[in-house]
């Protein structure tokens, strides 16, 4: 494998590579494009030789987590972190309480 990246690399050295290749990576790398596809995990599951989905289901937790993180760092905050006290303004809390009688 060894060979066929440092051929890559040469071949197109504008795209990034990693620094060491294994079969596991590989694995790893198809597992998670068949899920971001909408694969079914069954099917993954199938592919990769797990007895177990839970074991594949270690995927779908890694691709949500990526998601959450590109989100996260592509949009601005929606939520300001500000918040008031509301419990604070006990006339705020009186009025609310007179409004639903």
């Amino acid at each position: 494998m060894e060979k066929y990246l440092i051929i890559a690399k040469e071949l197109h050295p504008e795209l990034m590579f990693p620094i060491k290749l294994n079969p596991h990576m590989m694995r790893h790398t198809k597992a998670m494009h068949l899920l971001e596809a909408g694969v079914n995990l069954i099917y993954i599951r199938d592919l990769l030789g797990h007895v177990n989905v839970s074991t594949t289901e270690h995927y779908a937790r890694t691709n949500s987590q990526i998601k959450r993180k590109a989100l996260e760092s592509a949009y601005m905050e929606v939520v300001k972190q500000d918040i008031p006290v509301w419990d604070e303004n006990k006339d705020l809390l009186n009025w609310l309480q007179e409004l639903c009688r």
